[in-house]
């Protein structure tokens, strides 16, 4: 029992180092995802500007923190970059922070 506990807790401050190594890093978000305002309605639709849109099926939205959330699960205005599909639907979100909404466009 004492080799799995030792090996447990090794592991346990390893994923703590791991996390916060990662976390100061910048996201990739591909330079061809635009910066817009969108509003989330939480049932697949949502709307940039005065255009209403459709998520695609397979849509990934990003948290602030980089995590994916649920489609239904993201209600409200945010300031986003994303991606549309061929079919003109959104099929890649990033939720951005402070300083990615401060920081300039990338050049595609």
């Amino acid at each position: 029992m004492r080799p799995f506990a030792a090996i447990l807790a090794a592991s346990s401050l390893f994923a703590g180092f791991a996390g916060s190594t990662f976390a100061g890093l910048p996201r990739m978000i591909p330079p061809e995802a635009k910066k817009v305002k969108m509003v989330f309605a939480g049932d697949g639709g949502v709307a940039v500007g005065d255009k209403l849109m459709k998520l695609s099926p397979g849509a990934q939205i990003r948290d602030t923190e980089n995590r994916l959330q649920l489609q239904g699960a993201v209600r409200g205005e945010y300031r986003v970059r994303a991606i549309v599909d061929a079919n003109g639907q959104v099929s890649r979100v990033w939720i951005l922070t402070p300083e990615e909404i401060a920081a300039p466009d990338p050049k595609p």
